[in-house]
């Protein structure tokens, strides 16, 4: 069993480009079994890029990712699903023409042939108890949903696929007030499963009654750590 102060993702020096513009400058960050790390800051100060980098969609070009005991930083993006790191990007891609029960069972295709449909069906009423509407949904064409619903079940979908690591990229984002703490309940909650996340948020005041501690980032760079709550100052 993994102690629960395991360093489960690490990273080591990380640097990262989109073509030419240097987006991550030499980051460092740690995120231990089953916390929740927040990444806060200004818009362009490389939080999103982190998340892209973690999950294989940016190029590192230099510096390390250790994910377990396994360094991950050249490692295809197919591969760190099978792993078990899950990412859920701030469009919430979703299959539109796909009703909702689909579109999580999609989430759990790896899954198949490996555990039984007990375990299975077991973790879509996980999704259910944390996100009620989508089980009054579950019929319903995911396109049709609201922005509010998209969010659950990018979530919920990311669950499916039963992560030991789940990248958030804005959950907050384009929410009214009342689905954002229900997101961001339901966030918490998802620890009592043994899913450790670390994610992208620019609603601090939100985040900060649910993360165990925040890094800031300014110009690709970390450069503050602590108690969410108190980085609310910086």
């Amino acid at each position: 069993m993994v102690e629960k102060n395991h360093r489960i993702l690490e990273m080591k020096e990380v640097y990262a480009n989109y073509g030419l513009v240097q987006v991550l400058r030499g980051v460092s960050l740690y995120v231990k079994q089953r916390e929740i790390i927040a990444l806060i800051g200004p818009h362009g100060s490389g939080k999103s890029a982190t998340l892209r980098a973690i999950c294989g969609l940016l190029p590192v070009a230099r510096g390390e990712i250790i994910f377990g005991e396994r360094r991950i930083q050249r490692t295809p993006t197919e591969e760190l699903v099978g792993l078990g790191i899950a990412y859920v990007d701030e469009r919430r891609l979703i299959f539109s023409s796909m009703n909702v029960m689909d579109n999580l069972l999609l989430g759990a295709y790896r899954r198949h042939g490996k555990e039984t449909k007990e375990k299975i069906e077991r973790d879509i009423e996980v999704v259910f108890r944390l996100f009620p509407v989508m089980e009054e949904r579950k019929k319903q064409l995911a396109g049709t949903l609201s922005g509010g619903e998209k969010q659950m079940l990018a979530i919920g979908r990311a669950f499916m696929s039963n992560p030991k690591l789940l990248l958030l990229d804005c959950p907050s984002l384009r929410l009214a007030p009342m689905l954002v703490v229900k997101v961001m309940s339901a966030i918490s909650q998802l620890r009592d499963e043994g899913v450790t996340t670390l994610l992208v948020e620019q609603n601090v005041q939100a985040v900060s009654h649910i993360a165990d501690r925040g890094y800031v980032m300014e110009e690709g760079r970390i450069s503050a750590e602590g108690d969410p709550r108190g980085l609310l100052c910086v």
